[in-house]
């Protein structure tokens, strides 16, 4: 499983031009499933997004996680994360969960994230093919994996 977290000021998705998801500030979480991960992966990794400390103290350093700055997340599927050009110039998407297993580990990461933050966490929508807009706080993005 890998996870991209971009800290910003806004974000939104979208599916055919009508919105699916959108925050304040908060994270971006570009989330790709990866075949062998399980429920203890996604647990694991939906705590270390609730914990990660990226979002800016009173002295505008990164000391405060997500739900202690009262932010917000959205999280969007992204099997191209897993993306492998080791046999060449076009990817191969071999290392990706198959659509049937990610969906519901996804779909788990979520509900795991909103309980850990204590609020909904928006998201587009599985499988679809998407439009997402944010506005980059730093810039901040890290991989957590």
């Amino acid at each position: 499983m890998k996870v991209v977290l971009q800290r910003v000021l806004s974000a939104a998705v979208s599916v055919d031009g009508n919105i699916t998801g959108s925050i304040g500030p908060g994270y971006l979480l570009l989330v790709g499933l990866a075949a062998g991960d399980d429920e203890a992966t996604v647990r694991r990794l939906a705590a270390d997004v609730s914990k990660a400390r990226l979002m800016s103290d009173t002295q505008g350093k990164m000391g405060v996680n997500l739900r202690d700055a009262c932010g917000q997340a959205l999280a969007v599927s992204q099997f191209t994360l897993l993306a492998d050009f080791s046999k060449g110039n076009r990817p191969s998407f071999n290392g990706a969960a198959k659509p049937e297993i990610a969906k519901p580990l996804f779909d788990l990461f979520v509900q795991e994230l909103s309980a850990l933050l204590g609020q909904p966490v928006p998201t587009g929508v599985f499988g679809a093919d998407m439009r997402v807009e944010l506005v980059n706080d730093g810039p901040v993005t890290v991989v957590l994996e």
